[in-house]
């Protein structure tokens, strides 16, 4: 079943299926680009076999959390660019958590990533 209330930028998560006018999947959901401080939305970059993508903001059309429709057809999807400005890194908490040999020697010579240096 799908969910397809209207919900706001701030609340998609990354994987959601990104859709053209025509219900054709472009990718999925990287991230949401914003400016915080004027409350602005600027666009959304997607993850697509060929590479990250940038959608503009007004092509955005409706954000549920099933998916994304942008108001472009298929294809001015194959001719999307590449989202400019520094990269983004995400952080995962969870790495070196598990029980591979690799994770293990992480944890034992304590990676600064994972080091408490002063309280």
């Amino acid at each position: 079943m799908t969910d397809d209330t209207a919900i706001s930028y701030e609340a998609a998560a990354k994987g959601t299926p990104v859709l053209t006018s025509s219900g054709t999947q472009i990718g999925t959901l990287e991230h949401v680009l914003q400016v915080p401080e004027l409350d602005v939305f600027d666009g959304i970059v997607v993850g697509t076999r060929h590479g990250l993508r940038f959608i503009d903001a007004d092509k955005v059309g409706r954000i549920t959390r099933s998916a994304i429709t942008c108001s472009i057809d298929d294809d001015q999807a194959a001719q999307l660019p590449p989202p400019s400005g520094p990269p983004v890194y995400h952080v995962d908490a969870f790495a070196d958590t598990g029980s591979s040999l690799h994770d293990r020697l992480g944890r034992m010579f304590g990676r600064p990533h994972w080091t408490r240096e002063h309280d």
